[in-house]
């Protein structure tokens, strides 16, 4: 019956013979002919923005419509933005508005999810502690919109994309994430993109920066100011910033091993084995101290999850590494740097955030709901330049939260934080198969040195951290639902075969 109507249908048997090559020579003159000339003449009166709009129309309506009915590509386009944007707009004016386009994409994706979800109303999927704690975050965050101490509106609605709604993402990927192969392939693709954005990073620290680098380091003074640190420049290889980059590189590097302990083909295990230390080299030519103190902090979590022999002997080798870098005297900029961040009161730029935080503790405890979301930094100074806040360099991600969202959001998000971490370990030791164990043993060290790294820079709010760390997030409730469904499955293999 199908098959009659779409045999009847004209519209649909003319695509159908486009796409097979069925059509005669002939018959695509007439077809395509009138519609190059109409191109043609298009650009002819409408010049670049006609080529534009065509160009808009035959790439990006197709990939708009993938995106909603395939949401793993959709997920993979918007990892693949999320990484480049940034470089990708380095060269345009500083006005270009290139984050609606990841805002584009994530209402696309919430779309897709909303079509799908209409005829799969399965909520089984969100029920965990963590779906509920990011609810109460999401909602505590939409009431500081009605915040008092708030000095504009307009900061808040341009925060809260990149702090709250782009948690949305969270029950985008626990919905869609059903097969350990979409595990393997979005992990795939995340080592490739940080071995890219590696790469990016050893040319600009031995090679040189390209032109379009240069001009966008040059661009803002103050920036440069930032970046040149005692005759170096720090590199931010594709990223917006030295943090991004080097905690970028340090979860990359966690993932590489933990996937080391997975049954994988040897020569994938000299790839991952081989990627590692050159992630933690390129790591140090971001100059960024913070993210120094995360891969041992990650290690002794490991140690402490995964007690094993095997284990414990790496730890104790690697302890033994970083006991030398620490103490060896050394001329080298780049060790002594690395030295400094387990000896925070030799550290000047320590020792200045330690007295913000003390300046504006007064201000925190009076405010318990904060001075309002996106009251400091970027948006704190355009919309309300003169205001006290704005003049407030927050550094660490609590200590942002506790200034604009006060004392009560400062619990909040580090009860979600909690909450997150022991739902991680639980469902670690609770998973029975081993690969999807390592699996969510990678997303709970991940979400932990993101944690501890947010503290003293902020590790959460940049493009592609945000994204990674609620996909990191979805995954550990994911990896239990499909160690489940195995298990499940075997179980019912196992009465079939008995009966």
């Amino acid at each position: 019956m199908l098959n009659q109507a779409q045999k009847s249908n004209p519209v649909i048997s003319f695509c159908r013979k486009l796409v097979t090559g069925e059509l005669s020579t002939p018959t695509m003159i007439l077809v395509f002919l009138p519609l190059a000339v109409l191109i043609a003449v298009a650009i002819t009166f409408g010049g670049i923005i006609a080529a534009g709009a065509i160009l808009a129309l035959i790439i990006g309506v197709p990939l708009v419509l993938a995106i909603i009915a395939y949401p793993i590509f959709g997920i993979a386009v918007f990892m693949v933005l999320a990484f480049f944007m940034n470089y990708i707009s380095e060269p345009l004016p500083p006005e270009t508005p290139t984050g609606i386009v990841l805002d584009i994409l994530t209402y696309l994706l919430i779309f897709g999810f909303l079509l799908k979800f209409k005829y799969d109303r399965d909520w089984s999927h969100f029920q965990n502690p963590i779906s509920y704690w990011i609810l109460a975050w999401l909602a505590y965050n939409f009431f500081e919109a009605i915040n008092p101490a708030s000095p504009s509106i307009l900061a808040w609605i341009y925060t809260v994309r990149t702090v709250a709604f782009i948690m949305l993402m969270y029950f985008i990927f626990l919905y869609q994430i059903r097969t350990k192969k979409t595990i393997k392939f979005l992990f795939k693709l995340w080592l490739i993109l940080a071995f890219l954005s590696a790469l990016s990073g050893f040319q600009q620290e031995n090679i040189g920066l390209l032109p379009m680098e240069k001009a966008w380091y040059a661009q803002d003074p103050l920036r440069l100011s930032f970046l040149y640190i005692n005759g170096h420049l720090r590199k931010v290889a594709i990223f917006p910033d030295p943090v991004t980059f080097a905690y970028n590189m340090v979860v990359a590097a966690l993932l590489c091993l933990c996937l080391l302990f997975t049954k994988i083909k040897t020569w994938k295990k000299v790839v991952l084995g081989l990627s590692i230390p050159f992630f933690f080299l390129v790591m140090l030519y971001s100059g960024t101290r913070g993210a120094f103190v995360l891969p041992p902090a990650a290690l002794a979590l490991l140690a402490v999850m995964n007690y094993n022999k095997k284990i414990l002997m790496m730890v104790g080798a690697a302890a033994l590494v970083l006991g030398a870098l620490i103490f060896m005297p050394t001329s080298n900029q780049f060790i002594k740097r690395f030295q400094t961040a387990f000896r925070p009161s030799d550290d000047a730029s320590f020792n200045v955030r330690a007295e913000n935080q003390r300046k504006i503790k007064p201000y925190i405890l009076s405010h318990p709901i904060g001075g309002g979301l996106g009251s400091v930094g970027i948006w704190g100074r355009r919309f309300a330049p003169n205001s006290f806040l704005a003049k407030f360099p927050p550094d660490s991600g609590y200590v942002r939260v506790a200034v604009e969202m006060g004392y009560v959001g400062l619990l909040l998000f580090c009860a979600l934080m909690f909450v997150i971490l022991k739902t991680g370990i639980n469902n670690y030791y609770l998973i029975k198969d081993p690969e999807l164990k390592m699996y969510c043993l990678a997303m709970v060290l991940i979400i932990f040195v993101f944690n501890i790294g947010n503290y003293p820079q902020q590790a959460l709010v940049q493009y592609p951290s945000n994204i990674l760390f609620y996909l990191a997030c979805a995954l550990l409730s994911v990896t239990l639902r499909l160690d489940k469904q195995e298990r499940e499955k075997s179980v019912n293999q196992s009465t079939q075969i008995n009966a």
